[in-house]
C-alpha cells in the first residue's frame, strides 16, 4: 500500500487531487486483486462479454489491467453515508513529516466522496470537538460535494498549538443520531481519546445511531507506535495532554508495559462491545495507506442492504 506524507499533501494542493489519486491507484489496484465481485461493481465497471458492442468498453482501464471492462451508466443512488470526524486536539498528533490523525482522517473522508461519487452516492459530513461544529445532509451532486471538500481542507489549517480543544464525542454522537433520520452509513473517525472514565457512555451513543437502523463503522485512529507502543525512546520527557493542556515529567521505558496493556485491553472492551452490536470497529494506524481504510469500506458495503 502506498503512504502518504505531508509532502504529498503540499504536492498536490488540496485534498481533491489527493483523493483523486489514491482512488485512482486503489480501484487499478482492485482489478488486479482477487476481489473482482465488489471491486468491478464500485468502480460502475463489468466484465466485457464477448459479442457486446464495444462502445462503452474502458479503454483506459485496459491499458492498465490488461483486460476489458465495460463502464455502467445506469446506477441509482443507493447509499447514504455520513462521514463524522473527531476535530479535537489530539487528532492533530503526529510524527514530524509524516500526515497527522485530523490529516490522515480529512485524506480518508476526501478519498471516500471520490469512491461515493462513482456511484452517484449520497454523502454528507459531520465535525465535532466538544460541540457539533457542522452536519450537513447527505446529498449526491457534484456541487454539493465540492462544497464538502471545502469545509475538509478548512480543517487543515485550524489547528493552533496553544489553544487545547477538547471533545466531547458522546454528546456530538447522540446529536447526530437525532440529525441523521434517513438510514445512512456512519463513519466515524476517532481516536477515543476522550472516553476512558465513560465507556459505557460512549457505547449507549453509538446504540442510539444503531436504535435509528444506521449502519456503523468506527475507525479507531492512532500513530500507534508512539500512542499504543510507547515508542518514544530511552530518556525522560515532558507530556502534555494537547486537549487539557495537563503535564507529565516520565520516563517511558519505566511506565510503556503497563500503560501499553492497559490500553490494549480499554480498546478492545470498546470493539468487543461494538462487535455486540454489530458495529465494524477497524484499528488504524496512520502510518498505513489509506487503502486499508477504503477496503474496510468496501467490505462493510458487501454485506449492506441499504
Amino acid at each position: 500500500m502506498n503512504k502518504i506524507n505531508k509532502a504529498d499533501l503540499a504536492k498536490f494542493g488540496n485534498l481533491e487531487l489527493l483523493a483523486k489519486q489514491v482512488v485512482e491507484g486503489f480501484i487499478t489496484g482492485l482489478h488486479k486483486s482477487p476481489f473482482h465481485g465488489f471491486s468491478v461493481e464500485f468502480a460502475e465497471h463489468r466484465l466485457y462479454n464477448t459479442g457486446e458492442s464495444t462502445k462503452h468498453i474502458d479503454w483506459k482501464l485496459y491499458g492498465k489491467t490488461d483486460k476489458l471492462f465495460t463502464k455502467k451508466y445506469d446506477e441509482e443512488t443507493n447509499l447514504r453515508c455520513q462521514i463524522v470526524i473527531d476535530c479535537s486536539s489530539s487528532m492533530y498528533f503526529g510524527k514530524q513529516n509524516q500526515l497527522n490523525k485530523m490529516e490522515f482522517a480529512l485524506l480518508c473522508a476526501a478519498s471516500f466522496m471520490e469512491l461515493l461519487k462513482k456511484q452517484r452516492d449520497a454523502i454528507g459530513i459531520s465535525l465535532f470537538t466538544d460541540t457539533l461544529e457542522l452536519n450537513t445532509l447527505a446529498k449526491s451532486s457534484l456541487t454539493y460535494q465540492h462544497y464538502l471538500l471545502q469545509e475538509l481542507e478548512k480543517r487543515l489549517h485550524l489547528f493552533t498549538p496553544n489553544k487545547m480543544q477538547p471533545t466531547n464525542s458522546i454528546a456530538c454522537i447522540h446529536s447526530i443520531a437525532e440529525l441523521t433520520h434517513k438510514r445512512s452509513l456512519i463513519l466515524l473517525f476517532t481516536d477515543l481519546m476522550d472516553n476512558v472514565h465513560n465507556e459505557q457512555a460512549f457505547i449507549e451513543a453509538l446504540q442510539h445511531l444503531r436504535h435509528n437502523k444506521h449502519e456503523v463503522i468506527v475507525f479507531h485512529t492512532l500513530e500507534k507506535s508512539s500512542e499504543l507502543e510507547l515508542e518514544l525512546g530511552n530518556r525522560p520527557l515532558k507530556i502534555v495532554d494537547m486537549e487539557t493542556g495537563e503535564e507529565m515529567k516520565l520516563q517511558p521505558s519505566e511506565i510503556k508495559k503497563t500503560f501499553t496493556e492497559q490500553s490494549k485491553k480499554y480498546f478492545e472492551q470498546i470493539k468487543i462491545k461494538c462487535g455486540q452490536l454489530n458495529i465494524d470497529f477497524v484499528d488504524i494506524d496512520i502510518t498505513q495507506g489509506v487503502e486499508f481504510v477504503l477496503q474496510q469500506y468496501l467490505l462493510k458495503r458487501q454485506k449492506m442492504r441499504i
